[in-house]
């Protein structure tokens, strides 16, 4: 039998690498295949009337400035499964993220999509919380949802 296809999403904050490194804390390498390492890079039409305004030099900047960043986001977290065992392919998609991971998920067969939670991405809004959540909704299979965990601030009861 072969192994599970996972999908790894990441927004390029830290709460998606957090997400990552959870996977990775307590799945069977010999049971994955693949990971798919996914970075989705909304078109600058999100930005809304802005870039209308902008001289076509300095958006086409912009969208490469945010490619990169998201290159670097997916090489990171993709170096967190180095050696680890499944084959590791970096993915870099342009449109809305919750659309695009899990289009992505129906083209490859994903057995899991990995998600982090009310982070704060690339763009610096949160992305993640309804992203997270429509991805719950629509994806075609399991969906495992990393919470940002606490900073120890709270005593024990």
């Amino acid at each position: 039998m072969t192994g599970m296809h996972v999908i790894v999403t990441t927004d390029g904050s830290q709460q998606s690498l957090q997400a990552a490194r959870k996977f990775k804390s307590f799945a069977d390498p010999s049971k994955v295949s693949d990971i798919s390492v996914i970075a989705v890079v909304r078109p600058l039409a999100a930005v809304g009337f802005s870039d209308d305004l902008a001289p076509s030099k300095a958006s086409a900047f912009e969208s490469l400035d945010f490619r990169k960043a998201a290159e670097s986001a997916v090489a990171a977290v993709a170096g967190e499964f180095d050696d680890w065992g499944p084959k590791v392919h970096k993915k870099i998609r342009s449109g809305s993220p919750a659309n695009e991971i899990i289009k992505a998920a129906s083209q490859i067969g994903a057995g899991l999509i990995v998600v982090a939670s009310g982070s704060r991405g690339l763009s610096d809004t949160v992305l993640m919380g309804s992203t997270a959540q429509r991805i719950q909704n629509y994806a075609p299979c399991p969906v495992l949802v990393v919470r940002p965990t606490k900073r120890k601030l709270r005593k024990k009861a």
